[in-house]
């Protein structure tokens, strides 16, 4: 049994990442109904609802797959499950700490770890100005 506790899965879901056509009108559309940009660069943005749950919207250049974000509470338990999953971690522009592995139906999976100086001092990069 303690085998089996050992291998249980600590984390909650932080976010989704789904395709968008167009960056910013997506952005717009979800400032719309409620959400608010949290980090935005060329290739995604990361939007966040009143409650804290994410919304990763991917341009058609972007180098993300669309995906399910979980969320760990620590670096030590991310790189425990990266361990166990064979998988590399990490280390994001946006200071997050992550890797992917396959979840059900080989549906992509990113465990990811938000370190305590996430969010201090960090600009909202925006995508090159439209001509």
């Amino acid at each position: 049994m303690s085998e089996q506790a050992e291998s249980r899965f600590g984390g909650v879901v932080d976010h989704v990442a789904v395709k968008c056509e167009d960056l910013r009108r997506g952005v717009r559309e979800y400032e719309r109904i409620g959400f608010r940009l949290e980090t935005m660069y060329d290739d995604w943005a990361m939007m966040r609802d009143a409650r804290g749950f994410g919304l990763a919207l991917l341009p058609p250049a972007s180098k993300h797959p669309p995906h399910l974000g979980l969320r760990v509470e620590s670096r030590e338990e991310l790189e425990e499950f990266a361990r166990r999953e064979g998988r590399p971690v990490k280390e994001h522009r946006d200071r997050t700490v992550s890797f992917y592995t396959k979840g059900a139906g080989g549906q992509v999976v990113e465990v990811i770890y938000y370190p305590p100086d996430y969010g201090v001092e960090k600009e909202v990069q925006s995508p090159t100005p439209e001509v």
